[in-house]
């Protein structure tokens, strides 16, 4: 139990970072979609060269995991359609709902309990993505 203790400290952390960003502001997330404001943008494309630097610093084997190995990680499949259609639906979802999957939490957290749906309606999205997995074209 105590080992999870600092998995949640860095969960409200980030909390707290996305909240004081307006990062989970309905209305920065509008102004995105509206590109009326590069506030959201600065931010995505801040985590995504962020996450381009770490991963082809661990490529090169400079950072390795807590446990002292290589960090691996494997090719995956060219899914050009899959990304797109997937990615359009997520872009939808967030457009209508105003909030990606880690904010619907934070946004719980500070009070707006209408996320309560949005959460609902996630699990029991994710529930049917399981069931009919094997049938959907991969």
């Amino acid at each position: 139990m105590m080992k999870f203790i600092k998995f949640l400290l860095v969960g409200i952390f980030f909390g707290i970072v996305l909240v004081k960003s307006e990062a989970v502001s309905w209305y920065r997330i509008y102004e995105m979609f509206r590109f009326q404001s590069f506030h959201m943008y600065g931010i995505i494309g801040t985590a995504i060269a962020c996450g381009v630097l770490f991963l082809q610093i661990s490529k090169k084997g400079l950072i390795k995991s807590f446990s002292g190995a290589h960090i691996f990680v494997p090719k995956k499949d060219n899914g050009t359609v899959r990304y797109i259609i997937g990615g359009s639906i997520f872009g939808l979802g967030w457009a209508l709902i105003g909030a990606c999957p880690g904010p619907m939490y934070i946004l719980l957290g500070t009070g707006v309990y209408t996320m309560l749906i949005v959460i609902a309606a996630a699990i029991v999205g994710t529930f049917i993505y399981g069931i009919l997995k094997d049938k959907l074209p991969h």
